[in-house]
């Protein structure tokens, strides 16, 4: 399986680039403030922390016993999806914390899902077998082995159908990323987001600024006539 900084790496510079490169457009033209590099790095250690979420028994395990088993916490798999919901909640409740706003928390944990997602993501694909599906199936099993196959005449409908899980599962990973990073304001270009509606905000910023020139013009032609 990969090492942590493979799982720390992939998560911040593949399933987390639209975020990463909005963000330093931003910050390169000037427009991101310190409150917003605070965000930014409370996101990346979020998602950093959850990506290696799953191998974390490999922690106390080291203390207390000298070795690395990292793949059980108590009875419950950590290469599971059951066991991914630690990762929403904690960051679930991260975020209340941070934004005191319900929705952007619930962003966050979406944000923390996908980095537990795509440490599984990893480790599938070096061939490993997970139990996804704990406890409903608690043997192991891998979707990506069955990506690379050889064409024939058996099972071969079986092969297709897993190869097609396999795109899906990375397609909902991505998925999930884009829309908690655009809902957090770190699209393809950053806008911290404002506690009500996007559309009202918006909409009152243009017709705030339309009204201010329609005020300078008429001043403007005020001058003109009294001169």
């Amino acid at each position: 399986m990969p090492y942590p900084v493979v799982h720390i790496l992939f998560f911040v510079f593949c399933v987390s680039l639209p975020g990463l490169y909005g963000f330093m457009q931003s910050a390169l033209g000037g427009e991101v403030s310190r409150r917003d590099w605070w965000h930014f790095f409370v996101l990346l250690l979020v998602g950093a922390f959850c990506s290696l979420l799953p191998d974390i028994p490999a922690v106390w395990n080291y203390f207390l016993y000298g070795n690395l088993n990292h793949c059980m916490a108590g009875p419950v798999p950590t290469h599971s999806l059951v066991f991914g919901t630690v990762a929403f909640c904690g960051a679930f409740i991260a975020g209340l914390l941070v934004y005191r706003h319900r929705d952007r928390a619930l962003a966050l944990g979406m944000f923390a899902e996908t980095a537990f997602l795509s440490h599984l993501l990893l480790d599938d694909i070096a061939e490993g077998g997970l139990t996804y599906l704990y406890p409903l199936h608690n043997e192991p099993m891998s979707v990506f082995s069955y990506v690379n196959v050889e064409f024939s005449g058996v099972n071969f409908l079986y092969y297709n159908l897993a190869g097609i899980v396999s795109v899906f599962f990375i397609f909902c990973v991505l998925l999930m990323s884009l829309m908690s990073l655009h809902y957090l304001g770190f699209g393809f270009r950053y806008h911290f987001p404002q506690n009500g509606p996007g559309t009202n905000s918006d909409h009152s910023s243009v017709l705030s600024r339309c009204v201010s020139r329609k005020i300078q013009s008429a001043d403007a032609d005020a001058v003109e006539k009294i001169s």
